[in-house]
């Protein structure tokens, strides 16, 4: 498989959440040995000229964060949306391949998949669920032209990147594994794949 570094995206891991069903940082859970804030960070790295990761305001203060280079949430209590559009407002010209930290399956041929695939015309180039057919908003690339519309959505009171994706005009892709987008929420989740995936 052929690896391209993308210039003209720049690579966002989502690690900013409250994890409050997990009970601790998801980020920082090990899969395989390997912590999975680093792990998605090697893996946009693999394809992005530059990757930041999207921290909380209480993240940015802990020394194992400034392993990576952070972009503090400038929205606060907006969930995912916050580090997206914090990301446009440090770098609004820039598209963004949005990762977040909890989806332990997904691998370098999912985010190939997404870039080969990659329609720059639409406001965004995203996964369609396997579940419900709805767009995957956490593993997605976001042009720059869907910044103004996620203002506007904001103002509205719509703050879930999924719902405001099903409003766009975006390309939607055909997973390959129906699991390859399952997130990990809560502890009994989490040990159920690291018993079942060594």
């Amino acid at each position: 498989m052929r690896r391209d570094i993308q210039e003209n995206i720049l690579g966002l891991v989502l690690a900013g959440g409250k994890s409050s069903r997990m009970g601790k940082d998801k980020a920082l859970l090990k899969y395989k040995g390997e912590i999975q804030l680093k792990r998605s960070f090697d893996l946009l790295s693999r394809f992005c000229e530059k990757v930041f990761v999207s921290v909380n305001h209480r993240q940015a203060k802990l020394s194992f964060y400034d392993k990576f280079p952070i972009i503090p949430d400038a929205y606060k209590n907006i969930g995912p949306l916050g580090g997206i559009m914090s990301a446009f407002k440090e770098y609004p010209k820039a598209n963004w391949l949005i990762l977040a930290c909890d989806l332990p399956f997904v691998k370098d041929k999912t985010i190939n998949n997404l870039l080969i695939k990659r329609d720059p015309n639409k406001s965004a180039t995203c996964y369609k669920s396997a579940y419900d057919l709805l767009p995957e908003p956490l593993c997605a690339i976001y042009e720059n032209n869907i910044l103004a519309h996620l203002k506007c959505f904001r103002k509205k009171g719509i703050t879930c990147p999924r719902k405001i994706l099903m409003q766009m005009d975006v390309k939607m892709l055909k997973l390959n594994n129906k699991k390859e987008l399952d997130n990990i929420n809560t502890f009994a989740e989490y040990k159920n794949v690291i018993s079942t995936h060594k």
